[in-house]
């Protein structure tokens, strides 16, 4: 299990979920849901796996990553790489024949960004990673949400941001704490380039820009007052303590809690978005 990364998965099948109840509006075909699920799991799952395979080495360099089964070779590279395959191609058959055309598409870019231009390319050269590999973990609510409509519109855009806006400061959140580890793994991380204030600054402006992004969301009407209130109240908390982050000196501490707050809200938002999309 450790080898696709189930948390990752977790939350963002929740999105997923999130995205295709949004455009069902409660007209729900749960047959389709299954399937959508289903290839959104597989596709990421083999993204997973493809990810371990590449790191692998620098993996046990890391106190979080080096009891992976490939970094302690508990599994054999050749194994995991033919899983990898394996998932990937159920995944995609079952989203292009089982759900449309569109969810399979968005299935192939979501892999290919994660894959290869987040693993391969900048993940070891950038400190852009975070920030563009974030269009692979934006795609899952798309996938979803084009379950439903077959159509990429306003509500799949605004979707798309809602997440490619959450994961920075999440993903930035976790690296601070474990700056010195990805230095030490040679994973030029924004912290590790550019220092945690100025990781903890460029937080700032992902943050604040996810709350017009959640009021669209209702003022387009794929959402209702309650999910309007929650993550509005759950935004400006999120960026308050963003922002607090510039005057403290506990890094680690701090870094430790913005990161439990960026799950909270996400898994927060969504549940409500689910419960408060307004109905045919």
């Amino acid at each position: 299990m450790q080898l696709i990364k189930p948390r990752i998965i977790q939350l963002n099948l929740v999105a997923a979920f999130g995205g295709y109840w949004l455009a069902s509006k409660w007209v729900v075909d749960f047959g389709l849901l299954c399937w959508m699920l289903l290839g959104t799991t597989l596709t990421m799952a083999s993204s997973c796996i493809f990810n371990n395979v590449w790191d692998y080495k620098l993996d046990r360099k890391m106190a979080r990553t080096c009891n992976r089964p490939l970094a302690t070779g508990r599994i054999k590279l050749t194994h995991a790489v033919w899983c990898a395959v394996a998932l990937g191609i159920s995944g995609e058959v079952i989203l292009f024949l089982n759900v449309n055309k569109v969810a399979g598409w968005l299935g192939l870019l979501g892999m290919f960004f994660y894959i290869v231009i987040y693993t391969m390319w900048l993940k070891r050269n950038s400190t852009w990673s975070t920030a563009v590999g974030g269009v692979s973990g934006a795609v899952p609510p798309v996938i979803g949400y084009c379950a439903g409509t077959g159509t990429v519109d306003t509500g799949a855009v605004l979707l798309f941001c809602l997440l490619f806006l959450w994961q920075p400061a999440h993903f930035w959140s976790l690296a601070i704490r474990r700056v010195e580890e990805y230095r030490a793994a040679g994973f030029p991380l924004l912290p590790v380039r550019k220092g945690v204030r100025r990781t903890k600054v460029q937080m700032i402006p992902y943050v604040t820009l996810l709350l017009p992004t959640v009021i669209l969301l209702y003022v387009y009407g794929f959402s209702g007052p309650v999910f309007l209130t929650v993550s509005v109240i759950g935004g400006v908390i999120w960026l308050l303590h963003t922002l607090h982050g510039i005057t403290v000196s506990e890094d680690e501490r701090w870094a430790k809690t913005n990161f439990m707050i960026s799950v909270n809200y996400l898994m927060i938002v969504f549940i409500v978005m689910i419960l408060d999309t307004p109905a045919l």
